[in-house]
């Protein structure tokens, strides 16, 4: 697989308030290993991809100071306090040899299974796509609308639907310019594809494997570790 170099963004300044605990779910252990460094770990592992920056929360004491992974760079950088000033600090501290229309790719610091075919399929995709492109996968479960009580208010249809994975794949300057303007807007954007749509970018769906999951509680927690312990 050839073509010009990327680089990875993770954003891990936050504190997994909804899985609980006092540890920072990017720090809990999965086979063995945190799974920020299951995820930087297949990120680095790529030809494609040049160094990655990560956005850590100030005085992070548990950040175990990698400055390097696979021969490659780690470098980092003080994140916000939501995902996406921590992705835009990120941008902003890439080195000044990155190119403004270098590709860029977004990973969640919690989401430890990434596969390199998928990691290949979305390279491809935006460096073909002129508005990038992010992993996904179509909806397959029927969905429900529910009230505040908790009962069903109607059967909402699929048809179309996608769930948004990581990494997700832009420009240096497009996303930067679109998290930007998300910010003076005052919209939180819940993902850098969000922010993109915004400004009128269309970007490229690549179905993914499904086990290309977010750590969010102790159950994804412990299909991680089964995942990752039989990863071959």
């Amino acid at each position: 697989m050839s073509g010009p170099l990327v680089w990875a963004v993770v954003p891990a300044a936050g504190q997994g308030t909804r899985f609980g605990g006092e540890v920072p779910k990017q720090y809990l252990h999965s086979a063995g290993k945190p799974l920020i460094e299951h995820a930087l770990s297949a990120l680095l592992a790529h030809p494609r991809v040049a160094g990655a920056m990560v956005a850590l929360a100030a005085n992070d004491a548990r950040w175990p100071g990698w400055t390097s992974l696979h021969g490659k760079p780690v470098l980092c950088c003080v994140g916000g306090g939501e995902r996406a000033d921590s992705v835009l600090a990120a941008l902003e501290a890439l080195p000044a040899d990155v190119p403004a229309d270098a590709l860029v790719l977004v990973h969640d610091a919690a989401r430890p299974n990434l596969a390199t075919a998928d990691l290949d399929r979305l390279i491809d995709a935006a460096t073909a796509h002129p508005d990038g492109a992010i992993l996904g996968a179509p909806v397959r479960d029927t969905l429900k609308r529910a009230a505040v009580e908790g009962t069903i208010v109607t059967t909402e249809p699929r048809d179309g639907l996608w769930r948004a994975f990581t990494p997700q794949a832009f420009r240096r300057d497009a996303l930067g310019n679109a998290l930007r303007a998300a910010r003076a807007a005052g919209v939180l954007v819940t993902d850098e594809a969000m922010a993109m749509e915004r400004g009128g970018a269309r970007p490229r769906l690549v179905e993914g494997r499904e086990d290309n999951l977010k750590v969010t509680t102790p159950a994804d927690l412990a299909l991680a570790d089964y995942l990752l312990s039989h990863r071959t």
